[in-house]
């Protein structure tokens, strides 16, 4: 068996910026179901922030992301971020990452929803897809291992401590075990728990399936944030660098409609904010065709070349719409989860050996509902903060033989699915399972919607450990990681729906007709689920408050 020192599952920014992090004796290894650059860290579109200018300070930064997560995320952790984010800029910067400049030759920045100063440092729209491929090089100039095209289906847990992982050989077949002193989970989101998500289709939730069922809690799952622009029908994203730029959001009527919602922030109110109103303005008949209109043409051709060229793109290829000349329709759709993995600040589980960071994590910076340009800012933070305490953590680990059991039980797991006899097939219940998760708890929440959608989960649960898999071949054999993704995407569904039927309030991204203001008498606390037998068990925890009291 091979053994690493650090083993990092997933091997998007967060992993990157992890492996970076940790010092380079020690033999760092990657793996990650698909090559590092096509990770869904490449889509990544408006920018990341930190307060660089004059007029800025990291504290305004952590003021506006506490209230932004309605009082909700963890304000040491929110601190911890903010500090530090100049300088994990200014490190981006020095590894090669191309931002746009200012007419001074400084980094650019633009507004986004929710900041009180323009802090989101940017390139042009492809943002993620430039610090990515940066992040790239200095991986390969580290010289760190990758496993490409590999999937991880367990954790290996002895004696209560993460041991490394059993992973399925895409390329060549095959289930191995691979040993580490410690394990970071980077692993990304769970987007594809809902039927039409920005998220690409590889963001299955199954780092937060993983630490789930070794048996350390997944935090705050019931906030899932719905980006306020996707293109109708394919829900492909609209970056909010639209809206930052200037971008007008119209209704039938013509009217910029934000004005009866926010007033003084218009279209740059926070992302919870913006979705509740358009979804407010299509239900009472004042959309378009199922949409608003978001309106870029004032910026003028040169403008929108410039800064937001890959959005002209899809416009035009998926919604047949050429900005420059006529609205783009728009809608809110799924697009990333502030629950995951609970961690400390510096990415520790509640786990021995097993990190987290990344979307996949829940540190708790982003509460109910993120800041946009936060989720990047996240990645790099605490993806270096977690690659550095692994590296410490591996001081007091001594060396020790590890057991085949956990092979063996995903040997034989393995088997059974490939041993089915019936007709189902996996994308069929995992086509129910979005329209379950989409129609019932999308902006709008009810008890009995959510009920409905607990009832549906369960009954799914059952029927997929019996799915088709009719490839039953060894070389990419994806019909096979399919059955084992949608097995992630149903676990992490039922934490979503548990924790969202017993929060009685609404805060941020979790709107609740019956309950439709935000109490923080009964409900400032994190919720906490626990993987039992006969589902989540849940528990809450208190919210850390420093220097911002809930307003």
């Amino acid at each position: 068996m091979k053994v690493h020192d650090i083993l990092i599952v997933g091997a998007g920014l967060a992993g990157m910026r992890a492996a970076l992090a940790a010092p380079s004796h020690l033999d760092v290894a990657l793996l990650s179901k698909v090559h590092p650059v096509r990770s869904h860290s490449v889509a990544a579109q408006g920018g990341i922030n930190a307060a660089l200018g004059e007029n800025d300070s990291w504290e305004a930064h952590a003021f506006d992301t506490t209230k932004g997560g309605l009082y909700l995320g963890d304000q040491d952790a929110i601190e911890a971020m903010c500090r530090e984010a100049p300088g994990d800029i200014l490190d981006l910067e020095r590894m090669g990452v191309i931002f746009s400049r200012d007419e001074q030759g400084r980094i650019a920045q633009r507004p986004f929803g929710g900041a009180g100063f323009p802090r989101t440092c940017y390139a042009a729209d492809r943002t993620g897809h430039a610090i990515l491929h940066a992040m790239y090089e200095q991986l390969l100039k580290r010289q760190a291992f990758v496993y490409e095209e590999w999937y991880v289906t367990s954790l290996i847990v002895e004696e209560g401590v993460c041991r490394g992982v059993v992973a399925w050989d895409l390329l060549k077949g095959g289930l191995h075990a691979i040993g580490a002193k410690a394990v970071i989970l980077a692993t990304g989101g769970s987007g594809r728990v809902f039927l039409t998500s920005t998220n690409a289709v590889i963001n299955t939730g199954d780092g937060m399936a993983l630490a789930y069922r070794a048996g350390a809690p997944l935090e705050d799952m019931e906030f899932v944030q719905f980006h306020p622009t996707t293109l109708k029908d394919t829900g492909i994203l609209i970056t909010e660098g639209a809206r930052g730029e200037g971008g007008y959001l119209l209704n039938t009527l013509g009217d910029r409609f934000m004005k009866a919602y926010a007033p003084e922030q218009m279209e740059l109110a926070t992302r919870s904010t913006v979705s509740l109103a358009i979804g407010q303005e299509i239900t009472e008949g004042r959309g378009v065709d199922g949409c608003v209109l978001l309106d870029l043409r004032h910026l003028g051709r040169a403008r929108i070349l410039e800064r937001l060229p890959q959005i002209r793109e899809l416009a035009i290829e998926f919604a047949g719409v050429d900005p420059i000349e006529s609205p783009i329709p728009v809608r809110p759709g799924a697009h990333y989860q502030m629950g995951g993995v609970r961690t400390t600040q510096w990415g520790e589980t509640e786990m021995p050996g097993l990190y987290a960071a990344g979307e996949c994590a829940c540190v708790s910076v982003h509460g109910a509902n993120r800041l946009g340009g936060n989720s990047l800012l996240e990645t790099i933070v605490f993806g270096r903060r977690a690659g550095g305490r692994a590296a410490d953590y591996l001081r007091e680990v001594a060396p020790r033989a590890i057991s085949d059991a956990a092979l063996r039980s995903d040997e034989a797991r393995v088997k059974r699915l490939l041993a089915n006899k019936g007709t189902e097939r996996a994308w069929q219940i995992r086509d129910e399972l979005g329209k379950t998760m989409a129609f019932n708890l999308g902006l709008f929440r009810t008890q009995k919607s959510m009920t409905e959608a607990f009832e549906k989960v369960r009954e799914l649960s059952e029927r997929a450990p019996h799915v088709f898999v009719q490839d039953r071949g060894k070389v990419f054999n994806t019909d096979l990681i399919q059955a084992l993704e949608l097995q992630c995407l149903l676990e992490v569904a039922e934490t979503i729906v548990a924790g969202a039927l017993a929060r009685e309030e609404s805060r941020g991204s979790h709107y609740r007709s019956e309950f439709p203001r935000r109490d923080d008498a009964n409900w400032l606390k994190h919720t906490l689920a626990y993987r039992t037998p006969v589902g989540p068990s849940l528990r809450y925890a208190p919210v850390t408050i420093t220097r911002f009291p809930p307003k």
